[in-house]
C-alpha cells in the first residue's frame, strides 16, 4: 500500500503469495492472525516474505538466524537462495554465526571496532585468514568431536575432582508430564509427556531440538516456575509434583536460570545494577544495592562486560550485553544448580568461547550441575556430558555425547545434526528435516516423527515404539533399533 498498490483484494492475493513462496502453512488463513500466533521460526520467514514482497534488487538481513533452531535456520538459508536466485536480489548477511556465512557467502568482510580487518571470498577466509582477528573468531568456533579444555590462570588444564557419574543426583525426572489447560473449550495441552533424565552432580545436561519440543517447559518446571502435572521431578532433594512454596523456597538460592529473552526478564524501570542485585536482596545477602555494589561489579566483569554498564537500564544493551547480564545475576548467588535456556544465542562466537569456558569452571571447580538448553549442537558436543533429544514433549534419543553426535539411531537426531552448518567442509546446501512440528491439537498416530521421517513404514505410523537400549545408557525411541 505505501508502495502504491491501491486494491486491497490484489495486496491480499500478492501477499497469500508471497506467504507460500516463503513456507507457511495454510496461507489463506494464516494471512489474518496475529504474530504472537506463529512461532519464531514462522515470524522470520515472514519477515524474509516482507523483504522479498516488492521484488528488491538489495536485501539486508540482520541475523537472520539468531535464536532459530537449526532446521529452521536451515530453511531460512534456503529462503534467502531463493531470494538470491529467483528474485535475483543481492543478499547481504550480518551474522555472528561463521558456520552461516560458511554455508551461504560468496564474499566475506571481517569488521572489528568499526573497521574492515579482511575481506575477500569464502574460501580465502575460512582457510588461509591472515589477520590475527579472523584467526581468533574461527578457533573460537565450537566444533562437533571438540571438547572444551578449560584451563588456569597457569594454562594448566582443570580437571574434574571426580568423575561425575559417581556423584549425588541434582535433578530426577521420571514420566514427568506437563500440561497446559485448555481455554475456551479447547481441550489441554500437553507440552512434556512422560519424559525420563536425571542431572548429577558437576554434570552438564544438554537439551536439544526444534521450537515447541517443551525444552524450555521443562527447564521452567526444574526451576519451580511451571507447575508438574504428572509423574515425578524431584529438584535438590525436593518434589516438585505437588510441592508447596514454602517447602521449595529455600532451595531458590541454589538454583539459578538464565531466561531464554533476557530483555524482558529484566525489570525495564531498574539499572542493571539493581537488576543483577537483585536475587542477592530477595535472599538476604546483601541489605541493598549500594552494600552489594562491589560485588555486582566483580560479576559483570566475570561475564565480560565493564562495570560503568552497572548503571545502564537493560534497554541501553545489545541482545548479547543483555544475555551477559543475566548470566551473571544467575551466577549471583553461586548457585548448586544452573538452568541455561538458551545462553549464548546473541553472542559473538568470541564471547561465546568465554562464557562457555567460565561454565565449564563452574562445572569441574565447584560441582555446579548444569541444564544446558540450546539449539546449537556445535556448542553441546562442545561443554556437554549427556544429551536429551526431545521432539514433541518426548524424549525420542539420549546418551553422552559421542554416542549421540558420532553414533545417532534416531533418524531426527541424524535431521538435527545434517542442518548444521559446518565449518570446513564443502557443503553445496543444508538438509533440512522435511514438513513442519504437528499442530499439538492433530497429533498423528504412532511415531510422532512418522510424517516427516525418510524411513517411515507402515508400523511407524501405526505404532508409537518404546525405548531400545542400545548399551551405556544409549537408548533411542525408533523400530528400526529394534532387533527382530
Amino acid at each position: 500500500r505505501a508502495h502504491g498498490m491501491k486494491d486491497k483484494k490484489e495486496r491480499r492475493a500478492k501477499a497469500i503469495d508471497i506467504l507460500k513462496k516463503v513456507g507457511i502453512p495454510e496461507a489463506e488463513t494464516r494471512i489474518d492472525y496475529y504474530p504472537h500466533q506463529f512461532s519464531g521460526g514462522q515470524k522470520q520467514r515472514i519477515v524474509i516474505a516482507m523483504a522479498l514482497v516488492l521484488n528488491p534488487g538489495l536485501i539486508l538481513a540482520d541475523e537472520p538466524t539468531t535464536a532459530l533452531d537449526v532446521t529452521v535456520q536451515a530453511e531460512i538459508l534456503d529462503l534467502l537462495r531463493l531470494a538470491r536466485d529467483e528474485f535475483d536480489a543481492s543478499v547481504l548477511i550480518i551474522t555472528h554465526n561463521m558456520g552461516v556465512i560458511a554455508d551461504i557467502a560468496d564474499q566475506v568482510v571481517v569488521m572489528y571496532r568499526g573497521h574492515v580487518v579482511e575481506q575477500g571470498d569464502v574460501e580465502s577466509i575460512f582457510y588461509h585468514p591472515s589477520h590475527p582477528y579472523t584467526q581468533r573468531l574461527l578457533a573460537a568456533v565450537p566444533r562437533i568431536g571438540q571438547k572444551l579444555v578449560v584451563r588456569d590462570v597457569g594454562g594448566k588444564p582443570i580437571d574434574r575432582t571426580s568423575d561425575w557419574h559417581d556423584e549425588p543426583l541434582a535433578v530426577e525426572a521420571k514420566g514427568l508430564t506437563i500440561t497446559y489447560p485448555g481455554h475456551l473449550m479447547q481441550p489441554d495441552f500437553v507440552a512434556v509427556d512422560g519424559i525420563d533424565f536425571a542431572i548429577h552432580r558437576s554434570e552438564v545436561l544438554g537439551l536439544v531440538g526444534e521450537s515447541g519440543s517443551g525444552k524450555s517447559t521443562t527447564g521452567r518446571a526444574i526451576a519451580g516456575l511451571q507447575k508438574v502435572s504428572g509423574g515425578s521431578l524431584n529438584v535438590l532433594g525436593v518434589e516438585m509434583n505437588g510441592v508447596r512454596e514454602r517447602d521449595f523456597k529455600p532451595k531458590r538460592a541454589d538454583i539459578g536460570f538464565v531466561f531464554q529473552d533476557p530483555g524482558s526478564s529484566f525489570n525495564p524501570l531498574m539499572t542493571i545494577a539493581e537488576n543483577v542485585a537483585e536475587p542477592l536482596i530477595v535472599h538476604r545477602k546483601y541489605s541493598s544495592v549500594a552494600d552489594a555494589k562491589e560485588y555486582v561489579g566483580d560479576l559483570l566483569e566475570m561475564v565480560q562486560l565493564p562495570r560503568a554498564y552497572m548503571s545502564r537500564f537493560p534497554h541501553e544493551l545489545s541482545g548479547g550485553q543483555r544475555q551477559r547480564a543475566s548470566l551473571a545475576r544467575a551466577l549471583a548467588l553461586k548457585p548448586s544448580l544452573l538452568i541455561a535456556d538458551e545462553p549464548t544465542t546473541a553472542l559473538d562466537v568470541t564471547i561465546q568461547a568465554q562464557i562457555l569456558d567460565l561454565m565449564n569452571k563452574l562445572k569441574k571447580e565447584i560441582g555446579t550441575s548444569i541444564l544446558f538448553i540450546t539449539h546449537d549442537l556445535g556448542v553441546v558436543a562442545e561443554v556437554c556430558d549427556q544429551v536429551v533429544v526431545m521432539y514433541c514433549g518426548r524424549v525420542v534419543e539420549k546418551g553422552s555425547v559421542y554416542d549421540i553426535f558420532d553414533k545417532p539411531s534416531h533418524p531426527y537426531t541424524e535431521g538435527l545434526l545434517n542442518s548444521i552448518p559446518k565449518l570446513g567442509e564443502h557443503v553445496e546446501e543444508l538438509e533440512s528435516i522435511p514438513g513442519n512440528v504437528p499442530n499439538p491439537k492433530y497429533m498423528p498416530k504412532g511415531c510422532k516423527f512418522a510424517p516427516r521421517c525418510k524411513y517411515a513404514v507402515d508400523r511407524c505410523r501405526e505404532e508409537e515404539p518404546g525405548f531400545t537400549d542400545l548399551g551405556n545408557g544409549h537408548q533411542s525411541r525408533c523400530w528400526r533399533c529394534v532387533k527382530e
